[in-house]
């Protein structure tokens, strides 16, 4: 049998509705039986009406490994807690953990970004603290993280295929020769995707800027045109010869590329995809 290889604590903020929370509870699951986890589900009461105790419920599965020989389990601890009960929360939680494993920890749909404050040592103890920036509260990236290095944002997580398509193409090319001449680069989101687009943004800024680009403009956009999951990224090279886009519909898992650097234009067809949650899970944490 398959000991557990992380510690890893759910917390579960107040905008997270019913069926948030069973999809949110099942790809801990799917996420355990990739890595053995002994996992930690915190569910703060809405309503601390007649609730003075934290209470707890235990749920484990077992599940046969990449062979017949070998079985995984994963191990569960719920805990619902009022309010009121925040101040013994650590001690009941480390008493969860197994204290040889690394922890990660994921602050999923907390309302605001100030009730992070009531779980600094959550925080300070895990080598990895992950956010999703979709759901996080309004300035949840700004957050004064007591370990910023540790933090991990699953929107950017989500988009690993995205980069590696992207950057598999451009490494054709040498450094200077995309920085050559770079007035903007626009990424352009559809309706379902706007924090994706904004951390493609971010990384298309700051490969750029490794490149030697200087003194270029980045725009982000949300025209009407795109599908709910697509995603665009476009190079403006001025009166340079110079281009380059990329186009993705990451629900139908396609991407289209057209680019041309001085040696004739080049256009293709590419697969692009989502990775499932809990792929996505692991990316964040491992990656």
């Amino acid at each position: 049998m398959t000991a557990s290889q992380v510690n890893f604590v759910l917390h579960l903020g107040f905008r997270t509705g019913p069926e948030d929370a069973l999809a949110q509870f099942r790809t801990a699951v799917r996420f355990s039986q990739r890595y053995p986890s002994r996992v930690v589900v915190l569910c703060p009461c809405l309503s601390d009406t007649g609730v003075t105790e934290i209470r707890a419920k235990v749920y484990g599965e077992c599940f046969l490994g990449h062979n017949s020989g070998e079985a995984r389990c994963c191990e569960f601890v719920i805990l619902t807690y009022p309010r009121s009960q925040r101040r013994f929360l650590e001690n009941q939680v480390s008493v969860c953990l197994s204290p040889d494993l690394p922890l990660y920890y994921y602050a999923h749909a907390f309302a605001q970004s100030a009730a992070l404050a009531d779980y600094r040592y959550l925080m300070t103890r895990s080598r990895r603290v992950l956010i999703d920036s979709a759901n996080a509260p309004e300035g949840a990236l700004s957050y004064p993280w007591p370990r910023p290095e540790a933090v991990r944002d699953l929107a950017f997580a989500r988009l690993v295929r995205v980069r590696q398509s992207i950057a598999q193409f451009l490494s054709r090319y040498p450094a200077p020769r995309l920085a050559e001449g770079l007035r903007a680069a626009t990424v352009a989101h559809g309706g379902g995707c706007a924090a994706e687009g904004r951390v493609l943004l971010d990384w298309i800024r700051d490969r750029l800027g490794a490149c030697g680009a200087a003194g270029a403009s980045y725009r982000l956009e949300a025209p009407a045109g795109l599908p709910s999951w697509g995603l665009s990224v476009r190079f403006d090279y001025g009166k340079a010869a110079s281009r380059f886009s990329w186009r993705g519909d990451l629900e139908r898992g396609c991407a289209s590329i057209e680019a041309d650097f001085g040696a004739g234009r080049t256009a293709l067809e590419a697969a692009v995809s989502l990775p499932s949650p809990e792929e996505t899970l692991g990316e964040a944490m491992f990656r």
